[in-house]
Formats: C-alpha cells, sequence, structure tokens
C-alpha cells in the first residue's frame, strides 16, 4: 500500500503541477506504477482541456483560440515538460549520428532550430486538430498520449543514461501491464459518444504507432530513452490521437 501510494504521488507530482507529498520511496516498483497510473494522474488536465474547448463554443469563442487556449491549459498544467522533451529530442536526433553528442546536446536544453520547428509543427497539428474536436475528444486525445508511457517503459525497453528520470523509469513496467493499458484505453475509446465505435480505438492504434515509432529511432540513434523521449512520445502520441478522433 506504501508502494501504491507513492506511485501515485511520483505520477501526479511528476506530470502535473498538482502538489502533492513527496513520495517516500522512489525504486522500480514505484516508477512503473507512476507510468501506469500516468493516464488517471493526468486525468484533470484532460477534463480542464474538454472544459475549455465546450466553454468555447458555448461562448462563441473562434474555434482556433478555443483550441489554441485548451492546448496552452494542458501545457501549464504539465509545466510544459512535454513540449520540452519532444523540442530536445528532435534537437538531439537532428544533432549528430554520434550517441554521445546528441545526448548531450538534449542535455543541454536549449532549443536549436529542429527543436523549435518540430514544436511549431506538432503544436500546428494539435490545434488544428483541436478546432474540430468536442470536449469528449479533446479529453481523449490528452489521455491517450499519457497511456502511451507504459509502453516506452516496458520491460526490455534500455535507458539511454545510467542518471535522470528516463534511468528510473525505463524498464519498470512488466509488459503484460503494458499491454493492459494499451486495451483498455482502446475498449473505453469505443465508447467515445458521439463518434462511431472505431473510431476511438483506430486513434489509440494510431497513437501507439506513432510514439512506438518514436521509441524504435530512439533506441537505435540513442541507445535507449530519456526523461525528453518519453515527453516527445506524448506529445506526437496526442497529436496523432487527435487527427484520428476529427
Amino acid at each position: 500500500m506504501s508502494r501504491a501510494l507513492d506511485s501515485v504521488r511520483m505520477a501526479v507530482g511528476t506530470l502535473t503541477t498538482v502538489p502533492v507529498p513527496a513520495p517516500q520511496i522512489i525504486d522500480r516498483r514505484v516508477a512503473g506504477g507512476a507510468m501506469l497510473l500516468a493516464p488517471l494522474a493526468t486525468l484533470p488536465l484532460a477534463v480542464a482541456a474538454g472544459v475549455v474547448v465546450a466553454a468555447g463554443a458555448g461562448l462563441g469563442v473562434p474555434a482556433l483560440a478555443a483550441a489554441a487556449l485548451a492546448v496552452g491549459v494542458v501545457a501549464l498544467g504539465s509545466r510544459g515538460l512535454h513540449l520540452d522533451g519532444l523540442a530536445d529530442t528532435a534537437d538531439g536526433l537532428g544533432a549528430s549520428y554520434d550517441r554521445a553528442k546528441a545526448l548531450d546536446v538534449m542535455r543541454r536544453g536549449d532549443s536549436g532550430p529542429t527543436g523549435v520547428a518540430t514544436l511549431v509543427l506538432v503544436l500546428l497539428l494539435q490545434v488544428g486538430a483541436l478546432t474540430a474536436a468536442g470536449p469528449f475528444t479533446a479529453a481523449a486525445a490528452i489521455l491517450i498520449g499519457r497511456c502511451t508511457l507504459s509502453m516506452a517503459c516496458a520491460r526490455g525497453v534500455p535507458s539511454a543514461r545510467p542518471e535522470g528520470l528516463g534511468a528510473t523509469v525505463a524498464g519498470s513496467v512488466p509488459r503484460v501491464a503494458a499491454v493492459a493499458v494499451g486495451v483498455a484505453a482502446a475498449g473505453l475509446a469505443a465508447l467515445l459518444p458521439g463518434l462511431p465505435w472505431w473510431r476511438g480505438p483506430l486513434a489509440v492504434l494510431l497513437a501507439y504507432a506513432t510514439a512506438g515509432a518514436l521509441l524504435l529511432r530512439c533506441t537505435r540513434r540513442l541507445g535507449g530513452v530519456t526523461g525528453d523521449v518519453l515527453g516527445a512520445g506524448v506529445e506526437a502520441a496526442v497529436a496523432a490521437a487527435l487527427l484520428a478522433l476529427v
């Protein structure tokens, strides 16, 4: 029970700005539990995005403005953690074929032209898709993106560094549990109101395929995952899910 509570604290404290006490213990069991709980921990972010989309439509706010506000609320509620990871990962992959140099570029955290361009393009995809999304669709995409974290942290996925968030969570999730999260996400997505039953599972499939392709690329180029890679996967998965849902 103590480790389960620490997993909740780690998930909420890492993935949102909701203030929670620090975990008493962070080991691989706690880290794996935190990644499995990522969709539940970020439920407030999904609800906030849905509320902004619904309020924008109700108040007659232009769809583009409402979509941008929804993306901004989620970024604010997550400290921009995943967006930062997306930019750093793009810079690292675009910097050099030398693994050590690429990781050094990612560690520095200052965004270069590749990172900025990638960030802008992914945000344009998200905002553009959100202009045609309803509140349930917006919330679902946010949660689907976080579901892919368990896949990225499944057993067998190495860490690119011996330290950092990536080293803590890499390989910490049992494969069966990671698969169960994906199946549950697809099942629940099939129940989304106002959409054909197959549209939600398709969104989950495309989100996982997008995050998986990025994961494969990074493990080959960098030798494993980092916290930045995990964040990049989330943002790419959210964009893919939104495109499929709308």
